[in-house]
């Protein structure tokens, strides 16, 4: 997810260079017209798109990631740049010389919404390029949008990215419900078993029997985290990403097991209102 989000934050740094090249080229034409010598420069000099051209945090992480994927495949630079050049919004843009930072500022959030965001055949690439990336993409590109905002123009090449984890916390509970469902995978299937009678096992998608063991892990290893919750957040992940029927019989399993485990003494939970 964080590596989709440093290629769509640097795509705007090679729609940049892309449009910068091509003036130069236009420049040095045998007989350029007198537009073609002196271009209007708006775009390129872009503060928005040169910090973020400059900003040594992206450099340093796309360099050390080696996400090199827009010099492999630079003919979609092309295309949203000739989008780009045809929109309304870049030619209402264009139609001055000069800018203030709010004004550049405005347009690059215009353009990444209404046209790069949306462009069908950066989805198509993005999906073939790694199929998950597709779920990854409307949370990245509101990320984007978040930190394009934010920017200032007192901002330097120094300026921080946005990290991958809210904080210390939530970085340490996506380590701890992978480790410790996996840990526990044996012993939270055979609590599937016998509990799904008109299921063989075979028959339970593999994307379920995660999401339950997931479930369980929560009933019994993370004490602050509601039972309701818990079941209401993996019901949504099931909808989002297994069968059509699949909330269903994974709410008939999950509420089965946590009433069983009620009555048994077995849900470990703290603090009121957590049963």
């Amino acid at each position: 997810m964080y590596e989709l989000f440093l290629i769509n934050l640097q795509l705007l740094v090679e729609i940049r260079k892309h449009a910068a090249d091509l003036l130069d080229i236009s420049k040095k034409k045998y007989l350029p017209t007198s537009e073609e010598k002196n271009p209007n420069t708006k775009f390129i000099n872009n503060e928005v798109l040169l910090l973020l051209e400059k900003n040594i945090l992206l450099k340093e992480e796309m360099d050390k990631k080696r996400l090199n994927c827009w010099e492999l495949d630079g003919e979609y630079v092309a295309i949203l740049w000739k989008e780009i050049r045809e929109s309304d919004q870049y030619k209402s843009y264009m139609s001055t010389k000069f800018s203030a930072f709010r004004e550049d500022k405005d347009f690059i959030i215009e353009i990444f919404k209404e046209i790069i965001a949306p462009n069908e055949k950066l989805y198509d690439y993005i999906e073939d390029k790694k199929l998950t990336w597709v779920d990854d993409l409307p949370l990245v590109n509101t990320s984007i949008i978040k930190m394009l905002r934010k920017l200032k123009e007192s901002h330097t090449e120094n300026m921080s990215l946005p990290k991958l984890y809210k904080d210390v916390e939530d970085k340490k509970f996506a380590i701890d419900i992978f480790k410790k469902t996996t840990l526990n995978g044996v012993e939270f299937t055979k609590e599937i078993d016998g509990r799904t009678p008109n299921w063989d096992q075979d028959r339970i998608a593999e994307l379920d029997k995660a999401i339950i063991k997931m479930a369980i892990c929560e009933f019994v290893k993370f004490p602050s985290i509601p039972v309701k919750v818990t079941i209401n957040e993996y019901l949504e992940i099931a909808k989002e990403y297994s069968t059509p029927k699949s909330s269903i019989f994974i709410n008939g399993i999950l509420d089965k097991i946590s009433k069983e485990y009620k009555e048994n003494g077995k849900l470990n939970k703290v603090g009121r209102g957590l049963m």
